[in-house]
Order: structure tokens, then C-alpha cells, then sequence
């Protein structure tokens, strides 16, 4: 199958590989982010899947044009349909989630913490009596420290993220109000599209002028959460989990078979793999409302990504 796996070009300056995207830092104060089509759970890469990085860089891109207006952001140009061209900048240290749900898995979700009996959370305090998936009153943010070393996210309040000279307090105060200005219009346009928006992550920087721009994705089927809006009212009512892009097979298939940890990786059924990719296509089409356009040419996904983006450095 047509998987980008890698793009590294070795003639390019300050290469830095991540989890799924290939990045390099230009003299110019651009960055080049390559979308791979690499699937990373358990601190490690399982598979490949087909057009994955195309649907994150085209869905994060209808969204960055949707949005433009609320927020500036670091987009320069797309010379490619899994590249984008973005300002260098300086990452805030602190992960933005905002949650409009009682929902969520990870050790720092509204939910998990409210299931272990904690209502004061983020600098805010929930009712007893909710249930699970029920809507919040209010979108609310849920920030967390940003661990580039690798470490595990915690927790944070807004004064914690003050006191402790994470943002200032203008900063924080941009910040918060960017992003759920941001979730508005996703929840918005989204419900015009049947789903529900149920939370998302956002990652904000500053530039060298110390403006706050937003970065890296927005509103992709891996940052987000969407609900098909439906099949709310009665899974919530029978207390069970709304229809959604599960994206999981993979990552469930392999915590069934190893420790994915420690064990090796068993080689993923090439029928999960494609599932898997249909399922990225199909979030993309419900999101944006547009068809997907794979690339039906001849060439391999690493030749296309490598002849648009000289291309486009070329020309500058």
C-alpha cells in the first residue's frame, strides 16, 4: 500500500524526527513539518497507515482556515498535501484541553478524576451526580504541563501556571480566551456537520515578537474527540458511549496480544491497517465536508512529498 513512512532529506539543516512528523528548522525562521503516516501508541511506532498524515494536514488545514479570524497561527504554506510550511516558535509549556463533556480515558481527563472522587480539579469545582459522557454546563479549559522531555503531562490550575512563571498572567488570559473562542467555532461548525466536538487539544507558541500564535494541529481526529451527534441522546440515556471515529484498532489489537511496553510488536493484520485508514478518511470527509483526494499518481508518497517541497523551496 502507498504509506509515507519516513521523509528525511539529508541536505536539509536541523533535522528533529518526532512520533509521526519529520521536522526541520530553516535558517529563515520557517519550519518544514512533514505529516508521516506513522501510528505511535505505548511510546512507540505499530504500524503505518495509509494517507494518515494527508488527513491530519488537510483536516488541521480546513481548520486553521476556518479559524483564522479568532486566532493568528503559524501557517506559511502547504507546498504539499501531508507538508505544511509554519513560524518558528517558541512552545508555551503548557497543553491546552478544553472539554465540553464529563468524557475521556487518560489519567488526567475530567472523567478519571471524577470517577476516583475528585470534584475540584484545573481550579474548578463539579457537582456530585454526573454521569458519564453528560454535557458540562460550559466548555471548560483543563491545562496541563507540557513534559518535552518525555515525561508524563500533570495537571495544572491557572494559578499553579502563574505562580510557578509557566505564561503570565496576560498571557493566560490571551490564551484562555483564544481557546475557547476556538472550541466555539469547532463545536459550531461541527454541529452543522452532525457530530459533536467533545474535546480538543491545542498548543500554542510565541513568536519573536512575543505574539501567541497557535500551532502544531487543531481539531484533527488524533487532537480531538467527536461524537456522532445522533446517537447522543440515547447512549447517554442507556449510559453507554456515543458513536464515534474509532481510530483504536490497532492500539487495541495490540494490548490484547503483548505488553506493549516491553514485549515485541506482533506483525498488524493488514486488514486492521486499512480499516484503520478508512476510518481517518471517513473522519476527514464528515469534518470538513470535502472528498478526500488521494494521490493516484505514479510516483511513491516519499518522491511526491520530496519533489513538491523542493520545489516550493526552489521557488522562494
Amino acid at each position: 500500500m502507498r504509506i509515507l513512512k519516513e521523509a528525511f532529506f539529508p541536505e536539509l539543516p536541523n533535522y528533529y524526527r518526532g512520533k509521526v512528523r519529520e521536522n526541520y528548522d530553516l535558517p529563515d525562521g520557517s519550519r518544514i513539518i512533514i505529516s508521516t503516516d506513522r501510528l505511535s501508541a505505548f511510546d512507540r511506532i505499530l504500524a503505518c497507515i495509509p494517507y494518515k498524515g494527508q488527513v491530519l494536514t488537510q483536516t488541521a488545514r480546513y481548520w486553521f482556515e476556518q479559524t483564522a479570524d479568532i486566532c493568528p497561527n503559524h501557517v506559511i504554506a502547504y507546498p504539499d498535501p501531508a507538508i505544511v510550511i509554519g513560524k518558528r516558535l517558541t512552545i508555551l509549556p503548557v497543553e491546552v484541553v478544553v472539554r465540553g463533556y464529563l468524557a475521556g480515558t487518560t489519567g488526567t481527563s475530567i472523567l478519571t478524576l471524577y470517577k476516583k472522587g475528585q470534584r475540584t480539579m484545573y481550579g474548578m469545582t463539579l457537582p456530585d451526580g454526573m454521569r458519564d459522557n453528560q454535557k458540562l454546563p460550559q466548555a471548560i479549559i483543563t491545562p496541563t504541563s507540557k513534559e518535552f522531555d518525555g515525561g508524563h503531562d500533570a495537571p495544572l490550575t491557572p494559578a499553579e501556571i502563574i505562580d510557578n512563571g509557566l505564561l503570565t498572567p496576560d498571557q493566560w488570559q490571551q490564551l484562555s480566551q483564544y481557546a475557547l473562542a476556538l472550541f466555539a467555532r469547532g463545536q459550531q461548525k461541527a454541529a452543522e456537520r452532525g457530530l459533536i466536538l467533545v474535546d480538543t487539544k491545542y498548543e500554542f507558541g510565541t513568536d519573536e515578537a512575543g505574539n501567541i500564535l497557535l500551532a502544531d494541529e487543531i481539531h484533527t481526529p488524533d487532537s480531538s474527540r467527536y461524537w456522532i451527534a445522533e446517537t447522543y441522546e440515547q447512549a447517554f440515556a442507556q449510559g453507554t458511549r456515543p458513536a464515534s471515529f474509532d481510530k483504536d484498532f490497532v492500539r487495541s489489537w495490540v494490548a490484547e496480544r503483548c505488553d506493549p511496553y516491553k514485549d515485541d510488536i506482533p506483525e498488524i493484520p493488514q486488514d486492521l491497517v486499512e480499516a484503520t485508514s478508512k476510518v481517518y478518511i471517513q473522519a476527514y470527509e464528515a469534518i470538513t465536508g470535502l472528498t478526500f483526494q488521494a494521490d493516484d499518481s505514479g510516483e511513491t508518497p516519499f518522491d511526491r512529498v520530496k519533489a513538491n517541497l523542493f520545489s516550493y523551496l526552489d521557488r522562494r
